[in-house]
């Protein structure tokens, strides 16, 4: 049977895969899992019950996915604070801000609106584990809490969950925003309020797009996985730069003045530099994923930063950030981790920090951009080979380091096999895209032929 759990919580089609049953039984076996810890403890001893924050995406499945999920937690015992729409960070946030024992996220982020997803955080607003989350999964129809009387839990409304986020936002920038145009794009997603209230706040002139859910038309045809209408829209009004964010806003894309994407590297090197130049960056250290750009390698090398990379995915880079102590991490996609501020990646706090080192330094995203060339990067998908035997195939060693000969310096090879189906990634670097198109594609074919199945 597969893993109920994938990379980034419980994912499926609302009310087939993830149907109103999935999500109380999974409440109920994550109030069981998750309220051994101190804070839970601490509480019983002073006869309270634990607390878990619960919050959601505008998707119209979110309304009886949130019904389930507060339902099954306070049939538990456990008190529910139910923060309705906000962002994924926003709840991961609170979950540390108010010392609740877990929080759930209820978002299937930039998918579309038929699609949802439940996701947990541990004490402290992190993500947890896999072996807790199979935990969780192995007591699914086993093992309930079932108090009866006063001991089932309360749902309330957490009534000042957004207040309490806007004010975080804020406490962390270096510099106002007066004097910007920002152009933000919310997906009609869960940064839809909050986002245009914090970049007004910090001073900034906003213009707003996408920012009108309802329900169904989260990501459609707007958002950072769409950025056409974002840099059409600066261009329209004149703005200084356009902020992207996705459905439930942990990523961040922007489009500089001319309409040209600045993309998750960019947005690292620019951050990066910045917090180094503040004495902001711990250890003189930014950890990014193996499919970083190469350009963003060598700007760092060039300012005297360490990069450490990942494996492909948030929970990786995060990984790596804790296991270093280190303060900057992320993803090309948009990903954004500061952790001397969130414990997951923050779409509006990423767009925050950029637009204020605009207005700190007064320099333009394109000249902040500047510091970092991106290489022309392809990436091909072979699909239908025996992925699982490319580590042993000399035929495809043979032809990766050819490629890495004729690239020396100037671009870079890697291949991943699929860990979920009979398919391997390539992915080429260069400093020409048809020199990367030529050789990604005389890989693939290398693959192709050497991987039969």
């Amino acid at each position: 049977m597969a893993r109920l759990f994938g990379t980034d919580g419980v994912r499926g089609l609302a009310n087939r895969e993830l149907t109103a049953d999935l999500a109380l039984g999974l409440a109920q076996s994550a109030a069981v899992v998750l309220t051994s810890g101190r804070y839970a403890d601490a509480r019983r001893a002073e006869g309270r019950r634990p607390v878990g924050v619960v919050a959601r995406d505008p998707r119209i499945s979110g309304e009886f996915l949130t019904a389930a999920v507060s339902a099954g937690l306070a049939s538990s015992g456990i008190d529910v604070l139910d923060a309705g729409v906000i962002p994924t960070p926003a709840a991961a946030f609170l979950v540390a801000d108010i010392h609740a024992d877990f929080g759930v996220m209820i978002s299937a982020s930039h998918n579309a609106a038929p699609d949802n997803g439940i996701k947990f955080f541990a004490v402290g607003g992190v993500k947890l584990p896999d072996e807790v989350e199979d935990r969780i999964e192995e007591h699914l129809g086993i093992e309930k809490l079932l108090p009866i009387g006063g001991d089932v839990g309360r749902i309330r409304r957490f009534a000042d969950a957004e207040d309490r986020y806007v004010l975080h936002l804020l406490s962390t920038l270096p510099h106002r925003l007066d004097g910007i145009h920002v152009v933000l794009d919310c997906a009609h997603g869960a940064a839809s309020a909050v986002s245009p209230e914090v970049f007004t706040d910090a001073g900034a002139q906003v213009t707003l797009i996408g920012a009108d859910p309802d329900g169904l038309n989260i990501n459609e045809g707007v958002g950072s996985t769409h950025l056409d209408l974002l840099a059409k829209k600066v261009l329209e009004v004149g703005a200084d730069v356009g902020i992207a964010h996705d459905g439930d806003a942990d990523r961040c894309l922007a489009v500089d003045a001319q309409g040209n994407v600045v993309d998750g590297d960019q947005i690292m090197a620019i951050l990066a530099i910045a917090m180094k130049e503040r004495g902001k960056l711990k250890n003189n250290t930014l950890v990014a994923t193996v499919m970083s750009n190469l350009g963003l390698h060598k700007a760092m090398q060039k300012h005297g930063i360490t990069v450490e990379t990942t494996g492909v995915g948030d929970r990786y880079v995060l990984e790596g950030l804790a296991a270093g102590g280190h303060s900057l991490g992320g993803e090309q996609s948009g990903h954004v981790i500061m952790t001397d501020y969130a414990t997951t990646g923050d779409g509006i706090l990423t767009g925050l920090h950029i637009v204020a080192e605009m207005a700190r330094q007064k320099k333009t995203l394109a000249q902040l951009a500047s510091v970092m060339s991106v290489y022309p990067q392809i990436l091909v998908n072979v699909r239908g080979v025996n992925h699982k035997a490319m580590a042993a195939s000399a035929q495809i060693a043979d032809a990766v380091s050819a490629a890495e000969v004729e690239l020396a310096d100037t671009g870079r090879v890697l291949l991943r096999p699929s860990g979920t189906e009979p398919m391997v990634r390539v992915m080429v670097e260069a400093a020409d895209q048809a020199t990367a198109d030529r050789l990604a594609h005389q890989l693939a074919d290398v693959v192709k032929a050497a991987l039969p199945l």
